[in-house]
């Protein structure tokens, strides 16, 4: 009985660690998906910036494209000026 208890805890404990692995997975991959929409955002306001518009104007979109996904008006990034 000893050993069959054994062999059904050693098959379970691989099957947890693979559930907590798609829950990483999936984590990471939502990270990702986040990280590169503020890049996408970035992008925009340096070439908003390059296009002559006011740091004003171009940071105020840069705040709009980056409302739900990054902390703080400069989307989640910060570089002094």
């Amino acid at each position: 009985m000893k050993i069959w208890i054994a062999m059904v805890v050693a098959l379970a404990l691989p099957q947890a660690a693979l559930a907590q692995g798609n829950k990483d997975d999936a984590k990471a991959k939502e990270d990702i998906a986040a990280h590169r929409v503020i890049a996408a955002a970035h992008e925009k306001a340096a070439k908003c910036l390059e296009s002559g518009k006011s740091e004003k104007e171009c940071h105020a979109h840069l705040a709009a494209e980056c409302k739900a996904v990054a902390i703080g008006k400069y989307c989640g990034m910060r570089h002094k000026h």
